[in-house]
């Protein structure tokens, strides 16, 4: 049997391997830092083969740098061993849902998750720091190495273990305001980019402070190629600038490969807002005026008006006609530019030919025949008039998104603060808007929505009404670091108000103060919300607003299990404990989710617990894995699995009974799954 690794891979490592397959004559050796004998790649070599012209040393060129960038992108390709711990108690239907809720630093989240979730993510938003002075940001620091920063920084105790808050606030006093921001959000975009799926795409919201920064390196890590639009995201009037009210915030918005995007005509259609109302209206019309025409057009174009300004339905103020067949307005049938085909055509009252457009019309003969037939041209009393088209509504429901988003920053804090019971967070992102980002990117059934800033969760609840309104099943992934809530950490006055309020919350449901907590909640709160209120819509009982709590922590394994050879032998004379490199305090169940990322299972599978021969087996995607991790394992069990067939199977190097128990395993899955795959802990 192999031995798992249980830890993430080194992805420079991976990236030479790449190298080597593609320029074979670059791999070489070298010895590295801890004089042991390496892979590595020959650069000069490398660029023999890359170009003509190579730009090296002081030579000008465009780039785009800042002082520990290179540990940036060292940190996003460094390995971690760290593991996802689940917790049930704290989750909400976890054997069903495939929803996923994670604490932890996004950026050791993010690494593991791309071991399962690589190229699966079809849409990522975030709304990460912006960097006002103010904000929180990551605590990675570059300028020592690991073991001199966490020996100097008073983040770590004697025995490792984390002092420190995780997040420290970047005012623009430091030094290195900008720098800062860079080396947090650059390797966690870096190593997201990986996740995202070849027809997916990333949101990242943004304000003034860091909109051109955020652009340069996610033009850097994306490709420029592949950047889509700036979008608008208007956050209605602030009082607090000096010189002009900056009532705006960006979205920037980046497919993962646009080439794919093209060859594939994928196209984003986004449904127009407000038309619900209109057909609401049309319809009560019609019943009061029957098949008065006249008096419905009349009727609709007093409605448009009395609309406020700003409602969504009197934007389509212009489809105010109707006929049979519906809603229309009278479009232009002419060729746009002239030059377009010149026929006759018969009134069908007069049967004279019509006045034709001096710029040609639309259409060929043929498909103007069809559509006089169909009714879909509007003619005028004689034929002095130019015909127009009828452009029905219900055909125009859908267009190309626009790039600027209205929205009433108090409308989502007051929506929140209704669910929530008061107001306990003071900037939650509209969760309505966020919906439209979701369903005009083109997400289909299953498609999995991610967000590793997720603070009050409002991606959650997005995908709930996304998934309602466009009837299908969206997944969602949420990472947020588990940030303490404090009075203290507030501004002003209605910040601590605010805090004050989210720790009375958490009080109440006596569980830590810290953001995971309330957003947690909210996405409980939410899911039944949307229950309730759309339970006579057709196959609202699929809709999963379950999730998996899921928490990082530290390996499961011991550090004998990575360094065998650095660990003394004569530990204790205890044998149990001796041969057991199992971290203390986990359980099985821990165990399988670190498991699953190397099995390519996500962490979303399904696990069913069965006994066999009273032996907790774990029975993963209907057997493609089955892992044991009791101990005393005996040639039954053993026999008893292996007849199951599965794909993958996984138990710890200390769980087999007797050394007669361990020669007979190979033979024993030889002789009844001898394609099963068998990996050790």
């Amino acid at each position: 049997m192999e031995k798992l690794k249980m830890q993430t891979a080194d992805m420079a490592e991976r990236n030479i391997e790449m190298l080597g397959q593609m320029f074979p004559n670059c791999l070489t050796e070298t010895i590295n830092a801890d004089g042991k004998l390496v892979r590595a790649i020959d650069f000069d070599k490398l660029r023999q083969e890359l170009a003509c012209e190579v730009v090296e040393g002081a030579e000008e060129r465009y780039q785009f740098t800042w002082p520990d960038k290179r540990n940036a992108i060292r940190l996003a390709n460094a390995s971690t061993n760290k593991t996802l711990r689940p917790c049930r108690e704290e989750s909400v239907d976890f054997d069903n849902t495939e929803n996923l809720y994670v604490e932890g630093d996004n950026l050791e989240v993010l690494k593991l998750l791309r071991e399962n979730y690589l190229g699966k993510v079809k849409m990522i938003y975030i709304d990460p720091p912006y960097n006002t002075g103010n904000d929180f940001v990551y605590n990675d620091d570059f300028a020592q190495d690991k073991a001199e920063f966490e020996a100097n920084s008073g983040l770590f105790d004697e025995e490792g273990r984390r002092m420190a808050d995780p997040m420290v606030q970047n005012t623009e006093s430091n030094g290195r305001f900008h720098t800062d921001w860079l080396n947090m959000i650059y390797p966690r975009l870096k190593v997201a980019k990986d996740l995202l799926s070849d027809d997916g795409v990333i949101f990242i919201s943004i304000d003034e402070n860091e909109v051109e920064n955020l652009k340069r390196i996610s033009d850097e890590i994306f490709g420029s190629k592949n950047f889509i639009a700036e979008l608008i995201w208007s956050a209605g009037r602030k009082n607090d600038s000096k010189y002009i009210s900056i009532s705006h915030e960006y979205i920037l918005c980046y497919f993962k490969n646009s080439d794919y995007i093209k060859e594939n005509k994928i196209v984003w259609r986004e449904k127009k807002q407000g038309l619900d109302a209109i057909y609401t209206e049309y319809e009560r019309l019609k019943k009061v005026y029957i098949s008065d025409v006249k008096s419905i057009e009349k009727q609709l174009k007093t409605w448009y008006k009395s609309l406020p300004d700003g409602h969504p339905a009197k934007d389509h103020s212009h489809y105010c006609r109707v006929d049979e067949n519906g809603i229309f307005f009278a479009d232009n049938i002419s060729w746009p530019g002239g030059g377009g085909p010149k026929y006759q055509v018969l009134h069908p009252v007069t049967q004279k030919p019509v006045v034709i457009p001096s710029r040609g019309w639309l259409v060929n003969e043929k498909t103007m025949k069809e559509w006089v037939a169909q009714g879909k041209v509007l003619f005028g009393e004689t034929e002095q008039s130019v015909p127009t088209l009828k452009a029905y509504l219900k055909d125009r429901e859908y267009s190309v998104p626009y790039s600027v988003f209205y929205r009433d920053g108090r409308a989502a804090s007051k929506r929140l603060a209704t669910l929530m019971g008061d107001k306990v967070f003071e900037n939650p992102k509209d969760e309505e808007i966020i919906q439209r980002l979701i369903e005009f990117s083109g997400v289909n059934n299953g498609d999995i929505v991610m967000d590793f800033f997720s603070g009050s969760a409002s991606t959650a609840h997005s995908v709930f009404l996304a998934s309602i309104n466009k009837q299908i099943n969206l997944k969602f992934i949420l990472v947020q670091i588990p940030e303490e809530i404090s009075e203290s950490k507030a501004t002003a006055e209605r910040g601590k108000k605010v805090a004050r309020a989210a720790i009375s919350l958490c009080e109440s449901m006596r569980v830590p103060n810290n953001i995971c907590e309330i957003g947690k909640e909210r996405i409980r709160r939410a899911g039944k919300k949307i229950k309730a209120d759309n339970a006579t819509k057709e196959g609202i009982e699929r809709l999963d607003i379950g999730f998996r709590v899921l928490k990082l922590d530290e390996s499961n394994m011991a550090d004998v299990y990575y360094t065998p050879a650095e660990t003394p032998i004569q530990q204790t004379l205890d044998f149990d404990k001796l041969v057991d490199n199992i971290r203390e305090g986990r359980t099985a169940e821990d165990l399988l989710f670190q498991v699953l990322p190397e099995c390519n299972l996500p962490l979303s599978s399904k696990i069913e617990i069965r006994e066999i021969h009273g032996k907790k087996v774990f029975v993963v995607n209907d057997g493609y894995l089955m892992a044991c991790f009791d101990k005393d394992i005996n040639e039954s069990v053993i026999t008893a699995i292996a007849k199951e067939k599965p794909y993958y199977f996984v138990m710890c190097d200390r769980s087999i009974a007797t050394d007669n128990v361990a020669d007979n395993f190979d033979q024993i899955f030889n002789a009844y799954s001898k394609e099963t795959v068998r990996r050790i802990l």
